[in-house]
């Protein structure tokens, strides 16, 4: 029998169960956080871009960047609100 085998009849032939405790609506939230936080990143970072180009439309680039925001920042607040509302 290969090793790779008896590893896995040794793995089910074990009843130890793990359990997780803990918050893991922290841990998720945490790792939720980084797709807004690049989001914003980019946002800004392309928006100061636009800007470097086209001067005569900081107005209408500086308003989609801060819809843009808002609209991300509104997803970080519900993955923010989300554990609290539907955890145990």
């Amino acid at each position: 029998m290969s090793f790779l085998a008896e590893t896995v009849a040794q793995l089910a032939a074990d009843t130890t169960q793990f359990q997780v405790t803990g918050s893991l609506g922290s841990i998720g939230y945490g790792l939720a956080a980084i797709g807004p936080g690049i989001g914003v990143g980019i946002i800004f970072g392309q928006g100061v871009q636009a800007i470097a180009r086209q001067p005569e439309a900081y107005g209408v680039i500086r308003q989609n960047m801060i819809l843009g925001f808002a609209l991300t920042e509104a997803l970080a607040l519900i993955g923010f609100v989300a554990p609290f509302v539907f955890g145990k």
